[in-house]
């Protein structure tokens, strides 16, 4: 097993799925513990420490906000020495902000998921410092636990992938209710069609992560021509406005990353 005992710091809806995740696909609880000033309990029964740990880890999850992480600094640091890797799920602060906070840590993984780490569905993109060959496959496995590992080379990247793969679950819900909005302006019971758009998003994206097709070739096959589903693809399709808007969408969220890493980089 990659990482036998992993500390996490900031235990709250993104790090609370990934431990989900990784006890359905079958870690024991015992793998891993909390540090949290003021709570006593977590969920599953976790071993929470008020205290700082002095106890070694193989790994750190650390998933505070991001405004937070020099309020942790002086507690973690102690705890990241050379066989501890530190692995970060914050939004916007790259690895050289790590490094200058923790430079004597085994190793810095950047770690964007999305929440469904928690039913190990999530696309997991990775990109790191300092790590050997044994603490990369650690790491790929403890991703690949939870959904896939998408390791990228360039860290200028980053925050485009976290876009992509991070952002991209509620610009998804969005589109699904706004679906679900429109065949009720049209006269379907509200509920009803919200109960159908989420079907059929589930069972279209079951189908498209299955095919061998891409989802461009997909959407023209279900299209027959002068058909309903053409009709309404040309309406999303004229003009270029969907692919646009989506652009726009991506580029907000993508600058808002690095406007958050300048931040970080002010105050390291």
């Amino acid at each position: 097993m990659a990482f036998y005992k992993i500390l996490i710091v900031g235990f709250g809806t993104m790090t609370g799925a990934m431990v989900e995740g990784w006890l359905k696909a079958g870690s024991d609880p015992s793998r891993f513990e909390v540090y949290h000033p003021t709570k006593q309990a977590v969920a599953h029964g976790l071993q929470v420490h008020n205290v700082w740990p002095d106890t070694e880890f193989d790994a750190v999850l650390l998933g505070v906000k991001p405004h937070m992480i020099d309020d942790v600094k002086d507690g973690l640091e102690p705890i990241l020495g050379p066989d501890t890797v530190l692995i970060s799920v914050l939004a916007g602060i790259e690895l050289e902000s790590y490094s200058r906070r923790f430079p004597r840590a085994g190793g810095i993984v950047r770690f964007m998921p999305n929440l469904a780490v928690a039913l190990g569905k999530s696309p997991n993109a990775l990109c790191a410092a300092g790590l050997d060959d044994i603490k990369r496959e650690n790491v790929t496995q403890l991703a690949s636990e939870i959904g896939t590992a998408e390791w990228l080379d360039d860290e200028g990247q980053f925050n485009l992938v976290t876009a992509l793969a991070g952002s991209g679950p509620g610009f998804v819900y969005r589109f699904i209710d706004a679906l679900a909005a429109g065949a009720h302006s049209l006269g379907l019971d509200k509920k009803q069609a919200e109960r159908l758009a989420v079907a059929m998003v589930d069972g279209a994206g079951a189908l498209a992560s299955r095919s061998e097709h891409s989802p461009h070739e997909l959407a023209r096959r279900v299209a027959s021509p002068g058909g309903m589903t053409q009709k309404g693809l040309d309406v999303l399709d004229e003009g270029g406005s969907l692919n646009d808007l989506m652009t726009q969408c991506l580029r907000a969220a993508r600058d808002r990353g690095a406007e958050m890493a300048e931040e970080a980089r002010e105050k390291g």
